[in-house]
């Protein structure tokens, strides 16, 4: 599902025509809260075109998590393409839910187009969660008719094809009711037909330095 050709497309979309409106309003809420200084955590970030623009913005420096290898290639050649490449690393291989104990916290921590992919997305929250000193933001597909039966009809087609990819639409309200139990305040940044862009800030008090 996610091999190189994959990720070759996603870095030419990228090159031609910027962020995606989704992708924007991440990166704008962002940059609105500060990112001089700051450190910025992606889950499944893919090409990295998220992290590339907060650098842009003043980011410190942004990590990456990936279970697939493919996207390194496309993802190494943009930030040499940017002059970024000293400050982002990549680390292919660690699931956040599973083995948080070896990665990092940060500022910010960003999941794009990610827990409609994982199973558990509640326990992958939580995780991230724990990662987060600042705010988490993240983008699911609306709870609908229409995305419920997409995903099936995808599925099936999946399971026909012999792959083990298969995609998730989660209860909105069981994912924000994660983070607010871990003591962030949610904000509904974009809503649509297709992604539904939430975040989940720190208030003040509760943030360090």
């Amino acid at each position: 599902m996610f091999d190189d050709g994959f990720a070759r497309r996603l870095a030419a979309r990228y090159r031609r025509r910027g962020l995606t409106p989704p992708e924007r309003s991440i990166v704008e809420h962002l940059a609105a809260l500060g990112l001089p200084g700051r450190a910025v955590l992606e889950i499944g970030g893919g090409v990295g075109e998220i992290q590339l623009e907060l650098l842009a913005r003043g980011a410190e420096r942004t990590t990456n998590l990936e279970l697939s290898g493919a996207y390194e290639a496309e993802a190494s050649a943009l930030l040499v393409e940017r002059g970024l490449a000293g400050r982002a690393a990549r680390v292919v291989g660690v699931d956040l839910a599973v083995d948080g104990e070896v990665v990092e916290p940060a500022d910010y921590v960003v999941l794009h187009r990610v827990v409609c992919c994982y199973p558990d997305a509640q326990r992958l929250l939580q995780s991230a969660a724990t990662h987060a000193r600042r705010a988490l933001v993240f983008s699911h597909p609306p709870r609908s008719w229409l995305s419920r039966g997409s995903v099936r009809l995808g599925n099936t087609w999946m399971r026909l094809l012999g792959r083990e990819y298969r995609g998730y639409v989660h209860a909105p309200a069981a994912m924000y009711d994660v983070l607010e139990r871990a003591g962030f305040e949610m904000r509904t940044l974009r809503t649509g037909a297709q992604w539904w862009v939430v975040a989940g800030v720190r208030p003040p008090s509760a943030t360090t330095v």
